[in-house]
């Protein structure tokens, strides 16, 4: 059977997050897009350290659609080299794994539509 998968990335704020998950979730590439604001980020970005306020975005998906899903989320996303790390699940709670089985069903299997 197929297994789960977690996509972690970050974004500018909650509202951009928000935006973009509920088009990935519209796609069924995405069951759930978890937006948690507030987190602060120290990062290297061009030869420089960076600060700044960010928001996490965690997607829950199937790993089929790994690719598919990563490329629209790439293709939404404002930031020019957008943080995509995809967690697999090892295991999961019967039901908590067919629910994101059925609202990925019929998920887009190619490149991202707009």
């Amino acid at each position: 059977m197929e297994r789960a998968l977690l996509v972690y990335t970050t974004f500018p704020d909650a509202g951009t997050a928000l935006r973009v998950g509920e088009e990935l979730v519209r796609l069924r590439l995405a069951a759930c897009v978890n937006v948690l604001p507030g987190m602060l980020s120290v990062y290297a970005w061009k030869g420089a350290v960076e600060q700044g306020a960010e928001v996490v975005a965690i997607l829950k998906s199937r790993e089929g659609l790994a690719e598919a899903l990563s490329a629209a989320l790439k293709a939404r996303h404002p930031y020019e080299t957008p943080i995509i790390l995809h967690l697999p699940v090892m295991g999961a709670d019967p039901d908590t794994a067919a629910w994101i089985m059925q609202e990925t069903s019929t998920g887009i299997q190619g490149p991202p539509i707009g």
